[in-house]
């Protein structure tokens, strides 16, 4: 007998997918959206109207660069007025004076700002943006003195695990209160540039140890959250906290999806809200049934003891690897082709171009299919 659904408490607002960066790690898919096949505010609001009606207590704002949509102080304000948590989730780039202000004074809760370096010249170059770390900075700054609590979000991967101990005294020096240390997870563009972005297990390995000490010594100072690398785990993650079990992700044009890459596993059809109501398309949709709960599973996750810690780990990995969503994720030690994800990280360093002439297909609309587009 399958448990009954309970309502999610999280949702992730992709607002848009335009951005000022360019970063070769972005979980949006290849295939961009362009500004013309964005939700209008009205048809947002009444999006996040709904999702509070369902029991949505926080949403985090996100894109593309959710702050190019000019309406995202009504936004904010609608989702402040119906009692849900906001977290703005930026680049924080390209943020006009005054504006920061302007999304406290509409209720926002929380800034999540990007880094992706500690130092100048790193974020500069994986962003393919110059001065983009000053800018960070200067937001970071106005941030804090506008009384919004910060979150700095650290993407690892090959070209800067080694900054670790520089982001979390970037982090202590804005007057952060938490760092997440997230390792790369490879949907989206990550997986197009996994070559160039695979670490080595040795430097994961002391990124690991540098964590726990800071996380131990720095307890009460700041949170430090850290995200391990899939393809060096021994168990999987739990997906959003589980296929459609207590969160989702609304993409800019409105379409409905369990997690960011849902759309790679070819057999499901998502529905856009306005065709069905969200609390339709949450209960009923086959799309969010097919591997909710427990049912669906097939050994060795059936049986297994973690199947209600981990729910299966990530079906698009699954989809991705395995060549079947419905597999153990490879990244589970009882998957039967663990041992491919080891294979997959030898290979992805042994085909990796020599440090400083990496060749990333950075993030923008048709570079996925433009195979000049490398730096």
């Amino acid at each position: 007998m399958s448990a009954p659904l309970l309502p999610p408490i999280g949702m992730l607002a992709e607002l848009t997918h335009r951005c000022p960066l360019q970063c070769p790690y972005c979980s949006n898919p290849l295939e961009l959206l362009k500004a013309n096949r964005e939700l209008d505010t009205l048809t947002w609001l009444d999006l996040f109207s709904q999702a509070a009606d369902l029991g949505v207590l926080q949403v985090h704002l996100s894109g593309g660069e959710p702050t190019l949509r000019r309406d995202l102080e009504q936004l904010i304000a609608g989702l402040s007025a119906r009692g849900v948590y906001t977290n703005l989730i930026t680049a924080g780039v390209n943020i006009a004076e005054g504006r920061i202000e302007a999304f406290a004074e509409a209720g926002l809760d929380h800034l999540q700002l990007s880094f992706q370096g500690a130092r100048q010249e790193t974020t500069d170059r994986i962003g393919n943006r110059k001065g983009s770390h000053q800018r960070k900075l200067e937001t970071a700054r106005r941030a804090r003195a506008a009384g919004l609590p910060l979150t700095i979000n650290a993407p690892i991967h090959r070209h800067n695990i080694e900054e670790v101990p520089e982001f979390i005294d970037l982090a202590l020096s804005l007057g952060a209160e938490r760092l997440e240390i997230a390792n790369v997870q490879y949907a989206g563009w990550a997986l197009a540039n996994r070559n160039a972005l695979m670490p080595e297990r040795a430097a994961v390995d002391r990124q690991a140890d540098i964590v726990a000490a800071a996380q131990e010594q720095l307890a009460g100072i700041i949170n430090i959250d850290f995200v391990t690398p899939d393809y060096f785990a021994t168990y999987p993650k739990p997906c959003m906290g589980g296929w459609a079990r207590d969160a989702f992700m609304v993409a800019p044009d409105g379409t409905v999806l369990p997690c960011h890459a849902a759309q790679t596993i070819p057999s499901l059809r998502f529905e856009r809200f306005g065709e069905r109501t969200l609390a339709e398309i949450w209960s009923d949709s086959p799309a969010f049934n097919a591997f909710r709960g427990t049912e669906w599973m097939q050994e060795p996750c059936r049986s297994c003891e973690r199947r209600e810690v981990d729910w299966g780990g990530c079906r698009c990995q699954a989809m991705a690897i395995a060549g079947n969503a419905a597999a153990t994720d490879p990244a589970c030690i009882k998957s039967p082709i663990h041992k491919h994800m080891a294979i997959l990280t030898d290979a992805a360093l042994a085909e990796a171009a020599p440090e400083g002439a990496e060749s990333f297909i950075f993030r923008r609309i048709g570079a996925a299919t433009r195979p000049d587009n490398r730096a």
